[in-house]
């Protein structure tokens, strides 16, 4: 008995072969670019604000990727300069990137470049304006006021008046009263001395004198 092979009708092959390809095409560019996106900026894209504000902040649709080199925010003036003030910070979705204090008006250009949260990197650019410029005002430091000298004797002293100096104390004085302690001291020894043997010469003198006859 002879068997044959049963062919599948042509035109149903190729509609779910061409079904397939549009899936592939419609789909696979949605799942690829499924990274997360920006939600807000301040300032917003195409605003205008009336001074270039301190900083600019961008807030994306999840937690981003932190890490060296995974956040990156460039923000030019009018002419082309950087206007930055520092590296940018991410808390969560939001990422801060401090801005330069003097800043002209006219139209900015912001380019971002962050790590989404299935780790792939994506970027973007926007425009904003700011109306008028800003320019740091220098504070002038207050000047110190002058030392007033307190006046001296002989700035105070009315005209052809002597200014007698105070007299100075005398480092000599202690030694000058000890001086005169010791010599008042040795003057009161001698004459005790002299007392003593005066009051001796006497009480010896007495029994001769009283002991010698009489004449008759």
């Amino acid at each position: 008995m002879k068997t044959t092979a049963r062919r599948l009708p042509a035109a149903p092959t190729a509609l779910a072969a061409a079904l397939l390809t549009a899936f592939l095409v419609l789909f696979a560019p949605l799942s690829a670019s499924a990274h997360d996106s920006l939600l807000a900026s301040s300032p917003e894209a195409d605003s205008t604000v009336d001074i270039l504000p301190a900083e600019l902040t961008l807030t994306f649709s999840a937690k981003l990727i932190d890490g060296e080199g995974a956040t990156e925010i460039v923000v030019t003036d009018p002419e082309g300069d950087s206007v930055i003030d520092g590296a940018p910070t991410l808390n969560g979705a939001v990422v801060t990137q401090p801005l330069v204090s003097e800043a002209p008006a006219g139209a900015y250009h912001v380019v971002w470049k962050v790590v989404s949260s299935d780790g792939h990197p994506t970027s973007g650019e926007f425009d904003f304006t700011v109306a008028n410029a800003t320019e740091s005002t220098a504070t002038a430091e207050p000047t110190a006021s002058p030392t007033t000298a307190e006046p001296t004797p002989a700035a105070t002293a009315g005209p052809g008046t002597d200014v007698t100096p105070a007299p100075e104390e005398s480092d000599s004085s202690p030694a000058t009263t000890m001086i005169w302690v010791l010599g008042i001291a040795g003057v009161l020894v001698i004459l005790g001395i002299v007392v003593w043997l005066v009051t001796r010469g006497r009480s010896g003198s007495a029994p001769a004198d009283s002991g010698a006859p009489s004449e008759r």
